[in-house]
């Protein structure tokens, strides 16, 4: 069974990767629209949150990890920056998914 990860833990994993999305998109080569479109929100709302003017939602935060974590130059990264534990990775397993929805 997946961990139920607490507001403190979802907030710090959120600050952890919204201070690395800049450096994490430039690995990819990949402009703010970009991303935006694949992970589906607008991107003025993608900018503000790599701004930090707004804060990004746990589902986004899942789905950049998903992203993120399914490319090989930067699902390393992810672990490297303390974002893609052992933890998060049995969530966004596939037999943890529904619990998710």
């Amino acid at each position: 069974m997946a961990k139920n990860f607490s507001e403190v833990d979802k907030d710090l994993l959120i600050k952890k990767l919204t201070n690395n999305l800049p450096i994490l998109r430039a690995k990819l080569q990949i402009s703010q629209e970009e991303l935006a479109s694949i992970i589906g929100i607008s991107r003025q709302t993608y900018s503000s949150i790599e701004t930090m003017k707004r804060k990004m939602s746990w589902s986004t935060f899942l789905t950049l990890v998903l992203f993120f974590g399914c490319n090989e130059g930067t699902a390393t990264m992810l672990d490297g920056m303390g974002i893609l534990s052992s933890e998060l990775n049995d969530l966004l397993s596939t037999n943890n998914r529904r619990e998710l929805l």
